[in-house]
Parts: C-alpha cells; sequence; structure tokens
C-alpha cells in the first residue's frame, strides 16, 4: 500500500500542523504499540525507547508518544536528549522491542519527527511501516489498566553510547597531540561528542554545545561549515567535525579551513580499509560524485548507486553483503561498526584512517579530483513527466554520447516542488554547465 504519512525518514512536519500534532502523535504511539505486541507474538510485555533531540518541541512529542505507548500496553524507556544512532544502539544493546527518536535531524527548530527503529537497531521495514499506518485507521483504543505500559528513564544512556562510540576507534590508538573544534549543532551530541573525541586524548573546543530549544542548526552544525570553518581557525585546531542536529551526518574541515563533503570523507575510509583487506563493494547515491566511481573502478573495488537517502543505500548494502557507502550530504555507513549511519562513529574512522597513514585530509584526498556538478532547476507544469517529452530525452541522449566515460547526466523531478532538476558532471565546469542549460532548455519548451 502507498503510505501517507511515513516517508523515507519517519514521520515528520511542521510542529503543530498535521500529522505533527500531540493527538496525531499519541494515536501513532498507540498503533505502532498494537504492530510491536502483535511483531512480538510472545506474553512478555514490548519494551520501547524512546530519545528526542534538543527541540523545545521534544517535550510535548515525548509525552504524547508515551501516552500512545502506554494505552496500547507497551513499556517504555526515557533516554532524553540523544542522538539518533545512539537510540539505534542502546535498543539493540538492551534487547529492546524497538527504539524511537523523535527529530527533525538538519531542520530548523519549528520542525520535528518520528523515525523509529526495529529491534536489531535497523530503520523499520515497509511492511512494518505499512502495517502501522493500517492501525492508525483504527479507532484508538486502551488495554485494560492492569496491562496499561509504564515508564522510566535511562539514566545511564549517555555513558553506555560514549563507550560505544570508542569502542569503535581502534585500542592501539589514540588522539593526544590533536587539536579537534567539534561542532554539535546545538543539537542531540551536545553532551556527548566533545566527550568522545576528549576521552580518547584530543584537546577539544567545543561549539554549538549549548541548546535553548529553538537554536538547533540554527548557523552551525554540518549544514552550516562556515561558524566551524571560522573556530578552526580561531583556534588553530588541526580539524574540525560538524554534526548535524541528531548527530548522524558528518562535515569535517582541516586546518586551513577547507571543508570535506561525505564523497570525500567516504573515499578516505575507503582507502584505509584497503590497507587492511579487499573491500567487495561501496554503494552512494544517484547524487554522488562520479569521480568516485572512476577512483572505486581503478581501485578494483565495485560500485552501486541508490536512490537519494541514507535508507536506500543501507537497503542496497544490505542486498550486495558490502559494508561501506554514504552520501555526500554526511550520512556514512559503516556496517561493520554500527547499523545505521553515526557522525561521531564516522569522524572517528576518518581519524584512525589518518592515524594509520599519517597523513592530513588535503594528502588523504589529493588524488580525488571531484568532477564539476551543475545543477539547473525548471519550473514546470504539475505532473509533468520529463520521460515521455520526446525533446527531453533525445537531449539527454545526445549529451551523454558526447560525454561519454568523462561524465553523466541525471534528471529527476523534486519530491516537493513542480521542479525538473537537471544535474550534469563533468570534468571541465563550463562544458557540465553549457550542458546542463541545454537539456534545462529542451525541458522549459
Amino acid at each position: 500500500m502507498s503510505r501517507k504519512y511515513f516517508g523515507t525518514d519517519g514521520v515528520r512536519g511542521r510542529v503543530g500542523e498535521m500529522p505533527i500534532t500531540p493527538d496525531f502523535v499519541m494515536r501513532l504511539g498507540y498503533a505502532a504499540g498494537k504492530v510491536l505486541a502483535q511483531e512480538q507474538g510472545s506474553t512478555a510485555k514490548p519494551v520501547v525507547l524512546i530519545g528526542k533531540d534538543t527541540r523545545i518541541s521534544g517535550y510535548m512529542l515525548e509525552a504524547a508518544l508515551e501516552a500512545g505507548f502506554a494505552a496500547a500496553g507497551v513499556d517504555v524507556m526515557l533516554a532524553g536528549p540523544m542522538p539518533t544512532p545512539a537510540i539505534a544502539y542502546l535498543t539493540r544493546a538492551l534487547r529492546l522491542s524497538a527504539g524511537v527518536v523523535i527529530s527533525a535531524s538538519h531542520n530548523p527548530y519549528d520542525d520535528n519527527g518520528i523515525k523509529f527503529f526495529s529491534a536489531s537497531g535497523n530503520k523499520l521495514p515497509d511492511a512494518v511501516e505499512s502495517a502501522i499506518e493500517m492501525q492508525l485507521e483504527q479507532p484508538m483504543e486502551c488495554v485494560s489498566s492492569e496491562k496499561l505500559g509504564k515508564a522510566k528513564r535511562l539514566f545511564d544512556a549517555q555513558g553506555r553510547y560514549i563507550e560505544f562510540c570508542k569502542s569503535t576507534f581502534p585500542s592501539d590508538f589514540d588522539l593526544k597531540g590533536l587539536k579537534i573544534v567539534v561542532d554539535c549543532a546545538h543539537g542531540a551530541a551536545y553532551h556527548i561528542a566533545p566527550n568522545v573525541f576528549h576521552e580518547l586524548g584530543a584537546d577539544v573546543v567545543a561549539i554549538g554545545n549549548e541548546p535553548n530549544g529553538t537554536n538547533i542548526n540554527d548557523r552551525v552544525g554540518a549544514t552550516a561549515p562556515s561558524t566551524l570553518i571560522a573556530a578552526v581557525k580561531e583556534h588553530g585546531a588541526d580539524l574540525g567535525i560538524a554534526l548535524d542536529g541528531d548527530a548522524d551526518r558528518l562535515l569535517m574541515v582541516d586546518a586551513s579551513g577547507r571543508a570535506y563533503n561525505g564523497d570525500e570523507l567516504l573515499y578516505v575510509m575507503v582507502k584505509d580499509r584497503l590497507k587492511v583487506g579487499p573491500v567487495a563493494g561501496v554503494v552512494g547515491t544517484l547524487m554522488t560524485n562520479m569521480a568516485l566511481e572512476v577512483e572505486f573502478r581503478q581501485m578494483g573495488i565495485g560500485f552501486a548507486r541508490a536512490k537519494v537517502g541514507d535508507r536506500y543505500v543501507l537497503e542496497v548494502l544490505q542486498e550486495r553483503g558490502w559494508l561501506l557507502g554514504g552520501e555526500g550530504s554526511g550520512h556514512l555507513l559503516v556496517l561493520d561498526k554500527h547499523t545505521t549511519g553515526d557522525g561521531i562513529v564516522s569522524a572517528l574512522q576518518v581519524l584512525s584512517a589518518l592515524k594509520r597513514s599519517n597523513q592530513t585530509l588535503a594528502q588523504a584526498t589529493e588524488e580525488l579530483a571531484l568532477f564539476p556538478q551543475s545543477l539547473v532547476n525548471v519550473k514546470v507544469t504539475p505532473g509533468f513527466d520529463w520521460q515521455r517529452n520526446s525533446n527531453v530525452v533525445d537531449e539527454k541522449e545526445r549529451v551523454e554520447r558526447e560525454l561519454g566515460d568523462d561524465g553523466r547526466v541525471l534528471i529527476r523531478a523534486s519530491g516537493t516542488e513542480p521542479l525538473i532538476r537537471v544535474m550534469v558532471e563533468a570534468k571541465n565546469g563550463e562544458l557540465a554547465a553549457s550542458l546542463a542549460r541545454r537539456i534545462a532548455d529542451k525541458v522549459a519548451v
């Protein structure tokens, strides 16, 4: 069935507007609780862990979710502000029925969302999300009083997760001698990320670590790197690490102030893995820079593209039995370290690669020359299908023939606006721009 509320990363929207209202979120908790109880299929009461980021609306939504789960007869453990990947880890480590995160990731503070993890620490399968949606169509009821769920707080969540993150870093390495600026985006990792790097020996300067409920992602974090760049230069740091609001995204900055995106950081990790053994393959997305595909091919490493979204990267990794993948936005997956994208864990993998090679980020990426990308957005009438337009299709094929193996074309419809996005990659930036405009002109006709 087509899903009405669940998107690629749970349920998300503006607070106070459907579906992010207290009454709907309570019904969502109830529906999820009913489905989880059916999935578990035992006499034991399901137990769900709830975490959140630092948005002020998290208090309201946490209470609504707790009430819904309790009405369905599900016990709740409250972790408070915790990174999304922390909830995935703790759900698995504590052998719980599911984990829930209240977060809208990199969005502004007046958005929020609900995302779920299975008992194994993975995002819920489509079939389970569909079952929850079907349950939402049923009236909300309440189990009898003696079967109601109870709630308690998980007081050691922070310490447990810090130790987990540190365990993904080689035990014979440390970060002594490194000065690192850590930008927590005033988000869920504000009380965790600085401690992880400090306890591994780094001299840590923390910024974006004073959340007030409304400043999450506000000119800080992975989506606003200028603040981190300035801080790295001001403090004479060796490196900068930026997370987003729920800490599943990573961007890094070197001592010169140059920022490195997810494509470049993925390349560093893959190159390091080759030093200790073979790498079967890597998964990117439709937007992953073609330079990675070229480099991996030369290294003898398989490469596959998934739809945009870390959820789809994970699906392809699992299908192929591969371990490494990610997006240019900084969602990076290292499946022998964690079940989901984790900004802190990913940063530690990059740091261990630099430590092993005794290189800077600039040195580790000097052989990777990213292809210039030119993106043109073209307004179209709602429902326009470029694949049925022969002028657009023919022009795309002509451009692809001209590029050969030295570039690529991607045309896709926006999921939120009546736009067609035309992207051309080529080794020459001016050529990419002119070819993208040629295709866009055919769309606009």
